[in-house]
């Protein structure tokens, strides 16, 4: 990891977000996996051999495809390099996008448009059904999803890059990416995304708790460090996915909100129903514990790097 690239990085993915999904390798990675799933074969036994091979196989592709190019820019000049390792690293992450599409939500509740933020929240948030949400499980539904996709689309890339560079980055962003399309428990998807399902839990068992740890500290100054603490120990296992529940039940207490999906959990149920203004609580933390993990992990770089300078 560089700490320079990391900054910039960043910095980029903060102030540009990201380039059309035609021309994004996170939409190179899924067409490839659409292509892919269509040559699946038939027999569950053989789909999902497949899909195990392919949940390792795209990653490290991808680490291929991330650390060849990064040593091709390096070789023409070291400025070179390092930008293209930072303009690749902000295509790793998502925060100005997560961040926006939240706030389209946000100001569609604003102007009393539930329909619209129904329709943007299915759109760009979450999977589940949103027609008979009112106005407070819409709100609920948004806090939940930028816990979660702080956790797995910004603090987890970041995470991977500080241990493996960007190939690792590189390599986690197309497994989150392949568990997002192929991770589901239907009947045609059940054997073929296993192996994207378990890499994909496995690769995020650090971040997420990390992620729950940024979101706690960030509210500390409100005096909501206990509370954040609190509804994080308790609830965290309340949700089906090992580590979705950490940075959501986290975010609950840190805003002392009621999270709920019908028929399948309920995240600090002993407080109220979240309003609009609590939704824009949660972008104002998401920004803070943002910022809080990344000068977290390139202080840490820093030092390091430090160290290992020394005679």
């Amino acid at each position: 990891m560089s700490t320079a690239a990391f900054v910039l990085g960043v910095a980029l993915d903060a102030a540009g977000g990201d380039p059309p999904t035609r021309v994004h390798p996170v939409g190179l990675v899924g067409a490839s996996a659409r292509v892919l799933r269509r040559r699946a074969p038939t027999t569950e036994a053989s789909r999902r051999r497949y899909g195990w091979a392919v949940a390792l196989g795209l990653p490290l592709a991808s680490a291929f495809a991330a650390g060849t190019l990064r040593a091709a820019a390096a070789r023409r000049s070291r400025l070179l390099g390092l930008l293209v390792e930072a303009g690749l690293l902000s295509l790793m992450s998502s925060s100005r996008t997560l961040l926006g599409r939240a706030s389209e939500v946000e100001a569609a509740l604003a102007a009393e448009d539930l329909e619209g933020a129904r329709t943007l929240l299915a759109t760009h948030l979450v999977s589940r059904d949103t027609s008979g949400l009112d106005a407070a499980e819409v709100a609920a539904a948004t806090i939940e999803s930028v816990a979660e996709n702080l956790s797995d689309g910004i603090v987890a890339p970041w995470v991977a890059y500080a241990v493996g560079g960007l190939p690792l980055a590189a390599a986690y962003r197309s497994a989150n990416t392949l568990d997002a399309l192929w991770g589901y428990r239907t009947a045609e998807l059940e054997a073929l995304g296993q192996g994207a399902a378990r890499i994909d839990d496995a690769l995020n068992l650090v971040p997420a708790r990390l992620t729950a740890v940024a979101l706690a500290l960030a509210v500390a100054t409100e005096g909501g460090l206990r509370r954040s603490w609190r509804a994080w120990r308790r609830d965290r296992r309340r949700t089906a996915s090992p580590n979705a529940g950490h940075p959501m039940s986290a975010m609950a207490g840190a805003l002392g909100v009621r999270l709920e999906k019908r028929d399948a959990y309920v995240l600090g149920a002993d407080f109220p129903a979240p309003e609009l203004a609590d939704l824009r609580r949660a972008l104002r933390l998401a920004r803070r514990a943002m910022l809080g993990a990344a000068a977290a992990l390139a202080g840490l770089q820093f030092c390091s790097s430090v160290g290992k300078a020394r005679p």
